[in-house]
């Protein structure tokens, strides 16, 4: 079973310090391997036992889905991860956080149609930096933002260069911090201040907790112009602006538990809304994976999510999970 691919090899650990409720579970040896693979410890008694048995219940869910993905009537499979102790709903509000805007400002650049190649990885061109992790903190739109702009100088510069999120979590006032925001509304924030590296100004708002901001007299690190937002909900024209320009900003629906404990293959959820969108992210390719047609997906949930922090999203599958609905790429 995919289970046991994604906790690891399992080794004999442990039971005396488990809870004895716990440790009289048929369960409980495979909850403390899992504890061990990510250093996942809890204060006080009660936690470790109220997050175990949402364990069991994520447990019991995963391995239903991937019983169907054995028998071929599922395209992905799930794993429990990193996440595995949360319930869906907590997960949600700590891990998404892509607040739906109307475009304040008219782009002076309209989509082109473009001839594109049949997949396309912009890894492999330089376009992209590392996967990083926005932590508890629903600053997913920053990361989607600076994604696009740092594709995007590097195709204007040849230089990559990893841009603060930190800087738009504590400065750009317009959006909302931890609590949430939107990709053009970040950019046209950008557009007035400037892009400071990550470096001159690092990432801290992990915990939910977001300080002053800290910008004045650092340098300023990229620029961009505006941003080209892609026909809403047209999968071919989202193909055109990936293939032909780069990474590219959209936003999905990432509310399902499908979603929390994706691990591999192609992932299709009917259970998706291609409307109600809580989550910015960042399509930096496309192609076809044992007859599926895929976006690539890079996300701010850290390596330990998914393909290594990334994720093949259904495409041309009637728009799932609405990754076309609100897309654009930056001008730079």
């Amino acid at each position: 079973m995919k289970l046991l691919f994604a906790l690891g090899v399992l080794v004999p650990l442990s039971l005396a310090a488990v809870p004895l409720s716990i440790e009289r579970d048929e369960h409980a040896e495979l909850f403390t391997a899992w504890k061990h693979k990510y250093n996942k410890e809890y204060d006080t008694v009660a936690e470790e036992v109220a997050r175990f048995n949402i364990w069991k219940d994520n447990l019991e869910l995963v391995m239903s889905h991937n019983a169907r993905y054995d028998l071929g009537l599922e395209t992905f499979f799930l794993g429990m991860n990193i996440f595995a102790d949360m319930r869906n709903d907590e997960f949600v509000a700590q891990k998404t956080g892509y607040r739906t805007s109307v475009k304040s400002r008219v782009p002076d650049h309209t989509p082109m149609a473009r001839s594109v190649p049949a997949s396309i990885d912009w890894r492999d061109y330089g376009y992209v930096t590392g996967v990083k992790d926005q932590g508890s903190c629903g600053s997913c739109w920053s990361f989607s933002t600076t994604g696009g702009i740092e594709g995007q100088h590097m195709n204007a510069t040849g230089t990559l260069v990893s841009l603060s999120e930190e800087q738009l979590v504590e400065c750009d006032t317009t959006n909302y911090g931890c609590n949430g925001g939107n990709m053009n509304v970040a950019i046209e924030y950008l557009e007035d201040h400037g892009c400071i590296s990550e470096a001159d100004y690092p990432y801290t708002s992990g915990e939910g907790e977001v300080g002053s901001c800290k910008a004045a007299g650092k340098d300023i690190a990229a620029t961009v112009s505006g941003y080209v937002p892609i026909p809403s909900g047209n999968e071919e024209k989202l193909k055109e602006a990936v293939g032909g320009v780069g990474p590219c900003s959209v936003a999905i629906d990432a509310s399902n538990y499908s979603f929390q404990f994706y691990s591999g293959g192609v992932y299709y959820e009917p259970s998706c809304s291609s409307y109600f969108l809580d989550h910015g992210v960042l399509a930096i390719g496309y192609g076809n994976y044992q007859g599926s047609d895929y976006w690539l997906v890079k996300n701010s949930w850290g390596t330990s999510w998914g393909l290594d922090g990334y994720i093949m999203m259904s495409r041309n599958r009637n728009n799932n999970c609405g990754i076309a609905t609100d897309s654009l790429y930056p001008v730079v």
